[in-house]
């Protein structure tokens, strides 16, 4: 067995709210637990279960933000589960996503590795290290540019310009992986805003085959991101009320609760994330920052959960979410 092969064991495997429902009486009673034991992360987590109940009986949009990062692990089955049982109503996310959803679903396996490895190592041996996830060479970018590329022979037959969200459509149309986040939004009517989609290797092939075309047929393909504020805005300005599941931060966190300011800010919030709060990172904001820029509303109904998103959220999908049976 090659180095390679002994490195590339262990496969990621997603994992859905249907699998851990058998497992909700337990997590729901240990959330109930935390409340008693008075610290320090289980006062945060059993409040967010309390405002989950709160998001769930009320007539709100639910947005969920999150980034490219935890699509490459086991968590994508997770988020495409949640959106397939109807408990989120809008996805807002990062250019990374579109990678790690489209490779994935054509046959890239991912690997689970350690944050220890030696990464000139990993380069020798084509193998990409993301965090402790491990992806080879093979099972990224060829994947997503054949992919986008196919795609984007078949789209430029019927209009030069499109936005990201129609794009994320028009993928989730193709693909054919139940765990895909991009397939189960198609088939729920659920959109995927992403404002920074050129940030990625599906945003570089959108670049190069939209070079191929100009060159050679004189044709420009662009991507239109502002009538997708418009979209987001229509969206956001109809909701009765406005709940956001931040995961991590960054743009999709931020693009979430700037549109929210304009409805008056967020009726509820939870925000799962393991970035600091002292050097005035975005993603590591607390819930309560957002409320001196009039992006949460001032009351009692939000909150910030420290820690590793991978830890917490199959907690509170478990115990909480599996409970719940929503419909859009």
């Amino acid at each position: 067995m090659s180095v390679r092969q002994e490195i590339l064991k262990e496969q990621v495997r997603d994992v859905t709210l249907e699998e851990l429902e058998p497992l909700s009486d337990a997590y729901g009673k240990l959330i109930k637990y935390y409340k008693h034991l008075g610290g320090f992360t289980t006062r945060y987590l059993s409040k967010a279960a309390d405002i989950m109940m709160k998001i769930y009986s009320d007539d709100t949009l639910v947005i969920l933000s999150f980034p490219a990062n935890i699509v490459a692990t086991g968590l994508r089955g997770l988020l495409s589960s949640l959106i397939r049982r109807g408990l989120v109503d809008l996805v807002i996310t990062t250019g990374g996503t579109f990678d790690h959803d489209i490779a994935r679903s054509e046959g890239g396996i991912y690997y689970k590795g350690w944050f220890e490895f030696d990464d000139k190592m990993l380069r020798e041996l084509e193998i990409h290290r993301l965090g402790s996830i491990l992806i080879p060479l093979e099972n990224y970018g060829p994947i997503i540019e054949k992919f986008t590329h196919h795609m984007l022979e078949e789209l430029i037959e019927i209009k030069d310009t499109w936005t990201p969200s129609e794009l994320a459509e028009e993928i989730g149309k193709r693909l054919k992986d139940r765990n895909s986040i991009l397939r189960e939004a198609y088939l729920k009517e659920v959109k995927i805003f992403c404002p920074g989609i050129v940030d990625s290797a599906f945003g570089t092939a959108l670049f190069t085959y939209g070079e191929v075309m100009r060159s050679r047929k004189g044709v420009t393909l662009k991507v239109d991101v502002l009538e997708d504020m418009k979209n987001i805005a229509n969206i956001v300005y109809k909701a009765n009320k406005l709940a956001g599941i931040i995961l991590g931060g960054g743009i999709a966190k931020h693009h979430l609760i700037w549109w929210a300011q304009f409805k008056g800010g967020l009726d509820y919030a939870i925000q799962i994330t393991s970035a600091p709060e002292w050097d005035g990172s975005l993603s590591g904001a607390r819930t309560r920052e957002a409320i001196s820029w009039g992006k949460i509303k001032p009351t009692q109904y939000h909150v910030t959960i420290p820690g590793d998103i991978t830890i917490i959220l199959p907690l509170l999908a478990a115990g909480v979410l599996s409970k719940i049976n929503r419909r859009r």
